[in-house]
């Protein structure tokens, strides 16, 4: 579906990481990629981790997301948006999405917050459960930019944290402005088969100067500085990227730009392609330009998608539905919902097709 692509110094870094024995959690490589990052995207703070879930359940804790608390999110989206919202002690609420984004639908959050929440002294307040809101997760789908600006806009009418799964939009911008950017703070994964890869590998971004210091100190076992002691102040977590794999994606950020232009040209090929068809072509939305990290189409119903995800693999093509609803696995089928309707509608039509880019 998206194979990676070796096509700069990932060997020369590499061996040059190992020649140095700095090949855990310290060293020159770790603190480049950071700042590589956090000049692309235009985040103030970048800080790495060993991938993508653990920077999204640190993220989640640093907003305050706590034992008993909940979390509105989306259904369609991959399994590990929802794990780190349960690694934290907390419950997922489920608002629909939107048909052309493919993300959170900013009308169905906002008529879930305004017919369903009240706002107290300990915040906005779920009327039926008596739980706190501490925070709304959106997701870039497919590296597909979502409404990011309005759904920032009632999170701050509500008084809620926005923390943005940008897992797979590396490279994806909204109005000029990278995704990741417009909330409280950000996730990125680079797992073998996103944009770039670190092998395994995640980021925390922010502009929040204190927000980045604290994701640190967590994330490296919250130790506190000393020459030769141990010394520990709260619970942390081992979740520091290794220098090994940030050297692979110090030369991977080298040759990203080439990387979304193949994928950009790949994507207007399929456009092209399906034109014609019966099936549609997902696009990115207006206001957008995407990263197309994994291109998708729309069939007609579930029995054309079943039919044709059959064809393609049999013929050694690789293709795929997209996710199964969050909201429908045993783990969270009794959490809050609103009417998914739009989230039904994709989830039985979208496949994802080829994506690689085709670099030499």
């Amino acid at each position: 579906m998206h194979a990676p692509t070796f096509v700069g110094n990932e060997k020369n870094y590499v061996l040059d990481c190992i020649d140095s024995t700095f090949v855990s959690s310290v060293g020159s490589y770790v603190t480049r990629f950071e700042q590589m990052i956090a000049d692309f995207t235009g985040a103030k703070y970048a800080i790495a981790t060993v991938n993508g879930t653990a920077a999204l359940h640190v993220a989640l804790k640093l907003v305050g997301v706590n034992l008993g608390d909940e979390v509105i999110t989306q259904p369609l989206t991959f399994i590990a948006t929802c794990n780190a919202i349960a690694y934290c002690g907390a419950k997922p609420i489920f608002v629909d999405v939107n048909r052309t984004t493919l993300g959170i639908c900013p009308l169905s959050l906002l008529n879930f917050l305004t017919e369903n929440t009240t706002q107290t002294e300990l915040g906005c307040i779920n009327k039926a459960t008596g739980k706190r809101i501490a925070a709304v997760l959106p997701m870039h789908t497919f590296g597909l930019p979502s409404q990011i600006d309005e759904i920032v806009k009632i999170c701050s009418q509500f008084n809620i944290p926005c923390v943005e799964d940008a897992a797979e939009s590396l490279g994806s911008f909204y109005q000029g402005q990278h995704t990741g950017t417009f909330g409280a703070i950000a996730t990125l994964s680079f797992n073998g088969n996103k944009t770039i890869t670190t092998g395994g590998g995640g980021m925390i971004i922010t502009n929040n100067e204190a927000l980045a210091i604290r994701a640190k100190h967590i994330t490296t076992t919250a130790k506190l500085p000393h020459k030769y002691e141990f010394v520990h102040d709260e619970i942390g977590y081992n979740y520091r990227l290794p220098n090994l794999n940030a050297a692979l994606g110090c030369a991977q950020m080298e040759v990203l730009p080439r990387l979304l232009a193949s994928k950009r040209v790949i994507a207007l090929a399929y456009a092209d392609f399906f034109k014609d068809s019966p099936y549609q072509f997902i696009t990115e939305p207006a206001q957008a330009h995407a990263n197309y990290w994994l291109n998708a189409i729309i069939l007609n119903d579930q029995r054309e998608r079943d039919a044709f995800l059959n064809d393609l693999n049999e013929a050694g093509v690789m293709s795929r539905p997209i996710w199964q609803l969050i909201s429908q696995l045993t783990m969270f089928e009794e959490c809050q919902s609103v009417e998914l309707t739009n989230a039904r509608w994709l989830a039985e039509r979208v496949v994802n097709i080829p994506s690689s880019a085709k670099l030499s």
